[in-house]
C-alpha cells in the first residue's frame, strides 16, 4: 500500500521503517526532511521525500506523528496541506499527542473536502517503537479501525479501539497523566533513598522487582541512574505539553485532579528552569536538593 507520513522525528523514523519492513511504500514529509537530511537506512528502504504535505494527499492513507496541534493543523490545512488538496477519498491518522479537542475540530473541518480525520495516539518509548513494541489507541468508527488495524500491526504490538474520532486522544492523556505520576514518584524515591543513605541503583533494584515494577521503571532505568548516557528518549517538555492538554481537558469537564496538578506544577517549574529538551527523568535533577 502507499502510506503518506509527516513528522519523521524520534517516533516517526521507526514507525517508518516498520512501515516498509511490511512492503508498504511510503512517501514522507517533515519541515527538516531533505535527501541530504533523510536517515541513509529508510532512503535505502524505498522511502521517497516531498516537500509538500499536499503530495501525502496522492497516497490512500496518511499518518503525522508530529508535536502538537499546530504543527498538524499546518500539515492538514495549510496553503499546501492534505486536506486542502482535496483528494477525493483519502484518511488520515493523528498519531501525535495533540488533544481530543484538536482532532475533533480536525475531523469536522475537513469534513467535505475528501479527507477524513482519525486518531491513533501511541504510548511506548522510542526504544519500543524501534520493536515495534508500542501500542495504539485508535479514535473512529469500526470500518475505518478494520481497515486501519492490519496497517497499525506493522508498527505497534497491540491497537485498541477506544470509540470515535478523538477518543483515542482522551485515553492517551489520562495514560500519560499516570506516566508523568509514576515518573515524578520515582524520581522522589531516589531522593528519598539517597538522602538517607541508599545508593540509587540498589533502591532501582528493589523498584524493579516490587509491586510498582511497571514496565515503565524498568525502560527508564539507564535515565535515572545514568542520564548523560541514556540521551533523551522522550523530552521533558513534550510531557509538560502532555499533561496540560490533560489538565486542560479536565478543567473543561470541571473535574478537581490534585495529583495531576501537582505534577503538573512541578513540570512548569522545571521547564522554566531550563530542563525542556532533556529527557522526562530530569524531574530527578530538578528536585534534587541543592548540595550544601
Amino acid at each position: 500500500m502507499h502510506i503518506g507520513f509527516a513528522g519523521v522525528g524520534r517516533m516517526g523514523t521507526h514507525m517508518v521503517r516498520r512501515l516498509l519492513e511490511a512492503g508498504h511504500t511510503v512517501t514522507a514529509y517533515d519541515i527538516y526532511l531533505t535527501p541530504e537530511t533523510a536517515p541513509a537506512e529508510l532512503v535505502e528502504r524505498g522511502m521517497t521525500i516531498t516537500t509538500t504535505p499536499a503530495d501525502l494527499a496522492r497516497a490512500e492513507i496518511s499518518f503525522s506523528m508530529l508535536p502538537d496541534a499546530a504543527a498538524t493543523e499546518q500539515v492538514l490545512f495549510g496553503e499546501h496541506g492534505i486536506a486542502t488538496a482535496g483528494a477525493s477519498e483519502h484518511l488520515h491518522v493523528v498519531m501525535g499527542t495533540v488533544g481530543p479537542t484538536a482532532v475533533r475540530e480536525f475531523a469536522e473541518r475537513a469534513a467535505g473536502s475528501g479527507t477524513a480525520v482519525v486518531d491513533a495516539p501511541v504510548s511506548g518509548s522510542v526504544s519500543l517503537a524501534d520493536t515495534g513494541q508500542i501500542t495504539t489507541m485508535v479514535g473512529c468508527d469500526d470500518e475505518q479501525f478494520t481497515y486501519l488495524k492490519p496497517i497499525l500491526e506493522a508498527v505497534t504490538r497491540a491497537q485498541f479501539h477506544t470509540g470515535p474520532a478523538g477518543t483515542a486522544s482522551v485515553a492517551k492523556l489520562a495514560v500519560n497523566s499516570v506516566l508523568a505520576a509514576l515518573n515524578q514518584a520515582v524520581a522522589e524515591a531516589l531522593i528519598l533513598g539517597e538522602s538517607a543513605g541508599l545508593a540509587p541503583s540498589a533502591l532501582y533494584e528493589v523498584l524493579g522487582s516490587s509491586a510498582v515494577a511497571a514496565p515503565y521503571v524498568g525502560y527508564k532505568k539507564e535515565h535515572f541512574l545514568d542520564p548523560d548516557a541514556a540521551g533523551v528518549a522522550f523530552p521533558l517538555s513534550l510531557l509538560h505539553k502532555d499533561v496540560g492538554l490533560g489538565l486542560a481537558l479536565a478543567r473543561d469537564h470541571a473535574l478537581d485532579l490534585p495529583q495531576a496538578t501537582t505534577v503538573g506544577n512541578v513540570l512548569d517549574r522545571a521547564l522554566d528552569s531550563g530542563l525542556g529538551a532533556k529527557d522526562m527523568a530530569a524531574v530527578l535533577e530538578f528536585l534534587k536538593p541543592a548540595e550544601s
